[in-house]
């Protein structure tokens, strides 16, 4: 399931306009993040922590946030 997950982020990265990938506010964008989560954490935990992360993309939030 996490190499899937993988493979759905990666196809994301591919369709996704440029001007949505370059909005993010964190460092490493949203998606690089969760690809990190889902390798370090696993599917479920991984994915928990990537939603967080995503509800979190408003100001004033951003900065460097590694899982």
């Amino acid at each position: 399931m996490v190499w899937l997950s993988i493979k759905l982020i990666e196809f994301y990265r591919v369709i996704a306009p440029q001007s949505l990938r370059n909005s993010c506010l964190f460092d490493p964008s949203c998606s690089e993040y969760a690809v990190i989560a889902l390798n370090k954490y696993g599917f479920v935990r991984g994915w928990i922590k990537s939603i967080n992360r995503i509800s979190r993309c408003k100001q004033p939030n951003g900065g460097v946030d590694l899982p």
